[in-house]
């Protein structure tokens, strides 16, 4: 896989049906590595070693509903009472971030209501924070750290 704007982590791998998984320590499993989980797993590593959020307060891969359709984010970070704090979109790093990619967390972010937004392909990030009052969001030179949040 190739080498991504993040520091190092150290992960686990798997190797069965020459197909390699990586461990995702949200899951608890091991997961298909594919480009946009190896994107996936720096940002949960990410948040956890830099931003120092608690594994507890972070989630992988669940399924919303977007005007009665199915979606399914990357990752979320909670709030301790359980309102969304980050909401975050990984694409592959061969993906280029666009407009659409923006329209897209900010179409699943009606119903979440996520304070900040981040966008990544792993070499490129984007970090948001909304102003739901004037219906914007003004985008940051990173996320704030755990111990910065409003516990």
């Amino acid at each position: 896989m190739q080498k991504l704007n993040f520091p190092s982590y150290i992960f686990r791998f798997k190797n069965s049906e020459n197909k390699v998984s990586i461990f995702d320590e949200i899951r608890k499993k091991f997961i298909i590595l594919t480009p946009e989980e190896w994107v996936r797993q720096h940002v949960v590593q990410f948040l956890i070693m830099e931003k120092k959020y608690p594994k507890s307060l972070i989630n992988v891969e669940k399924v919303l509903k977007v005007n009665e359709l199915r979606k399914r984010y990357d990752i979320v970070v909670y709030n301790p009472d359980g309102t969304i704090y980050i909401l975050v979109e990984c694409k592959a790093p061969e993906v280029k971030i666009s407009q659409a990619t923006f329209d897209q967390i900010a179409r699943y972010n009606m119903t979440m209501k996520a304070q900040y937004l981040t966008v990544t392909n792993g070499l490129s990030h984007y970090f948001c924070q909304m102003d739901f009052e004037n219906e914007k969001y003004e985008f940051l030179r990173e996320l704030p750290n755990y111990n910065s949040v409003n516990k």
